[in-house]
Parts: C-alpha cells; sequence; structure tokens
C-alpha cells in the first residue's frame, strides 16, 4: 500500500490563558506553515458552545484563512446539517469559491441531525479490542449519555428555530448536490440556481463515525467519505466497511476514497511528546462530561486533576488511540490505521498548550513521513489524483 498523503484537522482550540482571537491568529499561521511543510488539505471543525474551541463556523474560519495561502486545500470537517440549509451551506462556500476556485472541499456531517443509528460491530475485531494488524479498537463510548444532558439540550433548541424539523439526511446531501451542480428544481419544476454557489468548484465529502446513515449516504451517492478514529476509534472499521459496500460509481469519483482521522502529538523523543500531550486527558474529560470542551490545559495545570477511576475510564478509548511519542513512533502507529482502515489519507489533529509546539510537531510528522519509503511530500500524491 503506497504512503497517505498527510492533512489537518483544526478545531482552533483555545489555550488556557488565551482568547478566540488568540486562536484564530494561530490557526492563519498553522495553516501558512503546514502548508510549507507539505500537507494536501487543511480542514476546520465546527463545535458550539465550547469555550476551549474557538471554530464555530468553519466557512468562516476558511475565509479568514484562504488569503494566507495559495495551494492547499482548504475545508470543513464538518459542516453539521442537522441545524442548517443546503441552500445556505451551498452559497457559503459558493462565496468563498468566487474568490479563491477550485480550493475547497466541503464536508458534510449531520451532526445535531438526530440520533444516529448504530452498525453491527466490525468482525475485524479480535476479543482485545485489536485489528488484525495490531491496531487498537476500543469499545464504543455511550454518547446517549451526552445527547441526554441538560446541556446539549439546550445547544440544540439555540441551533434550531423553534419548531424546525431535520429533514432527511440523505435528501439533504442529494439537495448540496443538485444546488452545486445548477441541476436543482424546486416546486413544479422550478429552476434554482444560486449565485454565487451552482457551479462552483467544490469537492464534496461526506463524514460519518459509524456504518450507519452517513457512511451509506456518502457511498450511495459516489462520493469522498471521512471518518474518525480521533472522536469513535470504536465505530472506524464499520464506517469503512459500510461505505465501500455501499458505493456506486459517480461522475466524480470510479472508486471509494477514504479519509481517516488521528488524534497526534510528536516531539524529538516520546518523554517530551508525552509531557506536550498530559493536558489531553482532562481536555476531553471536559467534552465527556458535557461541560463543553475547556481551553486547553498547559500540563502543569493538567496534573492538578485529581483523576477517579470514573474519570479513566470515561476517557479511556480517547487517551488510548491518540499517537504520542517521536516522529519514528507516530508514524508507525499512523502506518497501522492506514492498513487497518484502507485509507487513501490521513487527516492529523493536533492540540497542544504552546503554539510552537504544535507547530513542531506537524513539522517533525512532515518530515518523517516523506522520509518514509523515498515517496513524495506529504500532499503531493493527492493535489494529483483529486483535482
Amino acid at each position: 500500500m503506497s504512503r497517505a498523503p498527510l492533512g489537518v484537522l483544526d478545531l482552533v482550540p483555545i489555550p488556557s490563558g488565551a482568547t478566540a482571537a488568540d486562536a484564530l491568529r494561530n490557526s492563519v499561521d498553522l495553516v501558512r506553515r503546514t502548508e510549507e511543510f507539505g500537507y494536501t488539505r487543511y480542514w476546520f471543525a465546527e463545535h458550539h458552545l465550547n469555550p476551549g474551541v474557538a471554530g464555530v463556523s468553519p466557512a468562516v474560519v476558511i475565509a479568514l484563512t484562504a488569503a494566507s495561502t495559495s495551494t492547499i486545500r482548504l475545508g470543513s470537517g464538518v459542516v453539521q446539517l442537522g441545524h442548517r440549509t443546503p441552500l445556505s451551506v451551498v452559497e457559503e462556500f459558493g462565496l468563498i469559491d468566487a474568490l479563491f476556485p477550485g480550493r475547497l472541499d466541503l464536508g458534510l456531517g449531520r451532526s445535531g441531525g438526530g440520533p444516529t443509528p448504530r452498525s453491527a460491530p466490525s468482525s475485524n475485531v479480535d476479543s482485545s479490542g485489536h485489528a488484525p494488524n495490531g491496531l487498537r479498537i476500543p469499545p464504543r463510548f455511550a454518547v446517549e449519555k451526552l445527547a441526554s444532558s441538560p446541556r446539549f439540550r439546550v445547544h440544540q433548541a439555540l441551533l434550531k428555530q423553534p419548531g424546525a424539523q431535520t429533514p432527511d439526511y440523505a435528501d439533504q446531501v442529494a439537495e448540496v448536490l443538485d444546488l452545486l451542480s445548477g441541476t436543482y428544481r424546486g416546486d413544479e419544476g422550478l429552476e434554482v440556481r444560486p449565485v454565487p454557489g451552482a457551479g462552483a468548484r467544490v469537492q464534496v465529502w461526506i463524514h460519518g463515525s459509524s456504518g450507519g446513515t452517513s457512511a451509506i449516504a456518502a457511498g450511495k451517492h459516489g462520493l469522498r467519505f471521512g471518518t474518525n478514529y480521533h472522536v469513535a476509534p470504536s465505530g472506524v472499521l464499520d464506517a469503512v466497511e459500510a461505505y465501500r459496500a455501499a458505493f456506486q460509481p459517480s461522475a466524480d469519483l470510479s472508486r471509494p476514497y477514504v479519509i481517516v482521522s488521528a488524534d497526534v502529538v510528536v516531539a524529538e523523543d516520546e518523554a517530551s511528546a508525552r509531557e506536550l500531550a498530559t493536558g489531553y486527558p482532562l481536555w476531553v474529560r471536559s467534552i465527556r462530561t458535557a461541560e463543553g470542551a475547556i481551553p486547553f490545559p498547559a500540563p502543569h495545570e493538567a496534573r492538578r486533576h485529581v483523576w477517579t477511576d470514573e474519570d479513566r475510564r470515561l476517557v479511556a478509548d480517547r487517551v488510548e488511540t491518540q499517537f504520542v511519542g517521536s516522529p519514528a513512533q507516530v508514524a508507525d502507529g499512523l502506518e497501522l490505521l492506514q492498513d487497518a482502515t484502507g485509507a487513501d489519507e490521513l487527516l492529523i489533529t493536533t492540540i497542544t498548550h504552546d503554539h510552537r509546539d504544535r507547530i513542531r510537531s506537524y513539522e517533525l510528522l512532515a518530515a518523517e513521513w516523506s522520509g518514509r519509503g523515498g515517496a513524495e511530500a506529504p500532499g503531493i500524491a493527492a493535489s494529483n489524483s483529486l483535482v
């Protein structure tokens, strides 16, 4: 298997003691730096009402960073269709494409759109929780605990218009595609062409954490599919299996195409990397307890927390599947992930308290990855095959 190109997933995290403006300036800088390092694409996540995350609108952050770069693809990972209309999404990305044509990735997710059907567990996981090649596949985290929290219900009330009902996700995806292609027809066959938007050279991706609705919709529409080992590691094999099983060739894509995300921290040696990752478990705990992601703590702040057994169980799957270490150690882990999932690309998300450490992590990984097997820099293969 050829080495997968690397991309970046950015939540626009706010370190403790910093502001949202600091976080945005860090992201603008990191886009430029990762483009220099050879990463092929840079995606922004959408999260709301988290004290430690400033990435509330991928389209806005893309617009803020596009002028600072020239070759790296920019996109959403993801836009949440659960509280958006297809037209609003197409118009926003059409606006950006009008000035930066051919560089946008529109990642669509169904977050906030209702309950996610559970898929059957993958048969490729042994009794100890590992894929055949040794990749850790932990037990499923019960996300229903978050959905039942009062904070989550307040979020949903604020994100949706009163009485609004989220349409079927597959129908929303079809509507986005029709609006982008200029083939949308409304009631009584009325032609509707969003300007800007119709004809935009936007690459559409579907993202999902399981083998359910999203994976199947991506396959049936012949779209590229993204799944997240870093958020829902238990479902990553289910998701890619369901997507490939449902895939039907389209005018845009003749075969299945998968990108898989991973949490990564790299430093010159393992001890230094683990020190930089000290705040990660506490940060995950804040999400899993429905508090909302806290500002990312410095190592000395994280060490003040008194951990209970319940705390450790709450974050175990995320901590076990974070790749932390020297460049060689992390690259070995990413090769396992690529091998187990058959990923065509890998999407790297790194959070450290100090922005300089975050830049250095991406730099070290890029150098190690590009040096393996005498292959090209991290992004060259993707830019040749996905334009």
